[in-house]
């Protein structure tokens, strides 16, 4: 499936220009006048894609349309591309997460380039995420001990401390243990540690 870039900028001709450059790139394109159309359509964060987005446009402009997107949980990448950068808007998108900041005139192969720039970082992040929900649909298979006795050994309590703590034997929680690596699809406690920090399990606040 090719990768959707949506164009937000209220110059006409320059919206014509980009959707030609990027269609013969091999892109989908769709284009949007004002960041209200593109908050109106329905995007699709399943599909690859990222948002090129201009700073100054009428009504929300793009800093604010980024924030807009934010507070939705949108996950597609933006990069800025205006006439018009000045430092703290440059600092503001980048520290909200934009992914790059160009400024017209750009050529084809710095448009394009941080165009695949961006897709590569959200190839990344889906898989990271998706990693993390197949951990997290691995730990809500666990009953209410074996999770306590994962929480246990994770930070380094030995069986027979975790059957003190829970009031149980040895030999109860060596069971539990079995089932929780085996749960978790883990072979090591090296693994399990290393899924607990993942999961964000390991509080540094808690021993």
């Amino acid at each position: 499936m090719p990768a959707l870039v949506h164009v937000v900028d209220d110059d006409a001709s320059f919206r014509t220009a980009i959707e030609r450059r990027l269609k013969l790139a091999g892109y989908d394109v769709a284009t949007y006048a004002t960041a209200e159309d593109l908050l109106d359509a329905e995007l699709d964060d399943a599909q690859p894609g990222c948002i090129l987005l201009d700073v100054r446009i009428p009504g929300l402009s793009g800093p604010d349309l980024q924030g807009r997107l934010i507070a939705q949980g949108s996950t597609l990448p933006i990069i800025f591309l205006t006439g018009h950068a000045d430092t703290p808007t440059t600092v503001r998108a980048i520290k909200a997460g934009a992914e790059d900041f160009l400024t017209k005139p750009v050529s084809s192969e710095q448009l394009l380039d941080a165009i695949e720039r961006a897709l590569t970082r959200q190839n990344a992040a889906r898989a990271q995420r998706g990693k993390l929900d197949t951990l997290r649909a691995h730990l809500a298979t666990l009953t209410q001990r074996e999770r306590q006795v994962f929480d246990l050994i994770v930070r380094g309590r030995i069986n027979k401390q975790v059957a003190h703590e829970l009031g149980t034997t040895e030999r109860t929680v060596k069971a539990h243990r079995h089932q929780v690596m085996e749960k978790m699809q883990v072979h090591s406690l090296a693994e399990l540690v290393s899924v607990a920090e993942r999961l964000g399990m390991l509080d540094a606040n808690r021993d």
